[in-house]
């Protein structure tokens, strides 16, 4: 068990946490429908990237009621 040999001030241990915040998002407006996006990531919403569909959305395709 590691034990200290001086006691750390609180000045000393807070100007070691200095660096450990949270940085907000910065999210990106999808060219195709406009919403908020994550940069480098498929748009959520419509299923777009980089002015391609990559992902069908659930509205696009027909589900049968007997098809599970």
């Amino acid at each position: 068990m590691a034990v200290q040999q001086n006691k750390v001030s609180k000045s000393r241990r807070n100007m070691r946490r200095a660096h450990d915040a949270l940085v907000a998002a910065n999210p990106n407006e999808c060219p195709s429908c406009g919403e908020l996006k994550r940069p480098h990531h498929v748009c959520p919403s419509c299923g777009h990237y980089a002015d391609r569909e990559v992902v069908a959305t659930a509205d696009e395709i027909d589900l049968d009621d007997d098809a599970a």
